[in-house]
């Protein structure tokens, strides 16, 4: 192997998130709710907060109430970092 080539461990792993689509009306384009939970600094109750990524979705796919898993990926716009790997389930 030379000193260019790297393989995907040496990169690390890519980030992947599980979240419901809340807006499919762009164009290649989801906006995917995310919920984390995290326990209180404090407290340690655990909060749940959620954020909003916007995912690419090449085939447009997946439609609002999809539960969808995320790829993180490189920026293809102002708000896009991530991709749309799968519909792990389709909305009712």
């Amino acid at each position: 192997m030379s000193e260019n080539e790297t393989t995907t461990e040496e990169r690390g792993r890519r980030k992947e998130r599980r979240g419901i689509v809340v807006s499919d009306k762009m164009d290649k384009t989801v906006v995917v709710r995310v919920d984390i939970l995290k326990p209180h600094p404090k407290y340690k109750k655990m909060m749940r907060r959620s954020i909003r990524l916007h995912a690419h979705d090449e085939a447009g796919s997946a439609k609002a109430g999809d539960i969808v898993r995320l790829v993180e990926t490189r920026p293809l716009s102002k708000t896009k970092r991530w991709r749309v790997a799968e519909i792990v389930e389709v909305a009712k």
